[in-house]
C-alpha cells in the first residue's frame, strides 16, 4: 500500500477501488455518512478502533493505516518548516526511545 497521500485520500481510494457508496462503507462500520465523508476529506480524525475497523473492511493492514494517519499527524505539524524536517525526525526518534525509558511500570 502506497503510504505518500493521506489518510482520508486512501480510505476514499479503498473505497472507490470497490465501488462502494459512502453510506455503504458507513453502515458497515457503524459510522454516520458524513463523519466518513469528514475522514475522506481529512477534516475529522479516526479514533485509533475505527482505523483497525476500516483495516478489516477493505482487508489491509492496520498497521500500514496506522501509519498512514501518524504520518499525517506528523507531516501537519512540520509543513511549515520543511527545512527543519530531517532534524525534527532525528530528535522526535531519539525522543521516542528516551520516553520509552521514562515510562511508568503498568
Amino acid at each position: 500500500m502506497k503510504l505518500e497521500s493521506t489518510f482520508g485520500d486512501t480510505i476514499k481510494k479503498l473505497r472507490k477501488k470497490k465501488n462502494l457508496p459512502l453510506r455503504e462503507v458507513a453502515e458497515a462500520l457503524q459510522i454516520d455518512t458524513s463523519m466518513l465523508g469528514k475522514i475522506e476529506k481529512n477534516n475529522r480524525k479516526p479514533t485509533k478502533q475505527l482505523i483497525e475497523k476500516f483495516a478489516d473492511y477493505f482487508k489491509v493492514s492496520d498497521k500500514d493505516l496506522l501509519i498512514a494517519f501518524l504520518s499525517d499527524t506528523v507531516a501537519y505539524q512540520i509543513m511549515d518548516v520543511e527545512e527543519l524536517s530531517s532534524e525534527v525526525f532525528k530528535v522526535a526518534e531519539k525522543k521516542v526511545k528516551y520516553m520509552k525509558t521514562k515510562k511508568p511500570n503498568q
